[in-house]
């Protein structure tokens, strides 16, 4: 073996030892299916932080970053609106990855315990999120107010006293 060669061996085991198993395996950023029942309603999405990092209409694909800094996962809050449902909320929150536990396997403590949680790759994120819109608020039912002397025999039975 020349020099040449070794040089050559020795600068990919050095790269290899440097690099996280996540951040070779995985990725830091997700690309995330929204959808909502029914299709088509607004959404917002914010950061940890509350900013909006995202805006759209369902059914969409977003790319969104796992990370949030030094070992702290990204999670994201949702909101959707449509006309006639009311609003909805969904979070979205990021998981260890298990290939950042490959780093064990693979003897790199330097991608463990510094290119992975650095650069988010250590966490990942759900492949979807949905919301269910509900029932629209016109077919709701409102309330209703009614005496008791309105109710039939066995309703009167039904009722429960408000007494201390």
């Amino acid at each position: 073996m020349n020099v040449g060669s070794v040089v050559r061996i020795a600068a990919v085991f050095v790269m290899l030892v440097l690099q996280g198993c996540a951040s070779i395996l995985g990725d830091s950023r997700y690309p995330v299916s929204v959808s909502s029942a029914p299709p088509g309603a607004s959404f917002e999405i914010a950061d940890k932080n509350g900013q909006i990092v995202h805006s759209g209409h369902t059914p969409s694909t977003v790319t969104l970053k796992s990370g949030k800094g030094y070992f702290s996962g990204q999670t994201y809050t949702l909101r959707f609106k449509k006309d006639g449902y009311p609003d909805r909320s969904v979070t979205l929150d990021s998981s260890v990855s298990g290939w950042y536990w490959g780093n064990i396997v693979f003897g790199g403590l330097i991608g463990m315990l510094i290119v992975d949680p650095a650069t988010g790759a250590m966490y990942k994120l759900p492949d979807f999120v949905s919301a269910d819109m509900g029932v629209p608020i016109a077919e709701r039912g409102g309330l209703s107010v009614g005496m008791i002397d309105s109710l039939t025999a066995s309703q009167r039975a039904d009722l429960i006293p408000l007494r201390p």
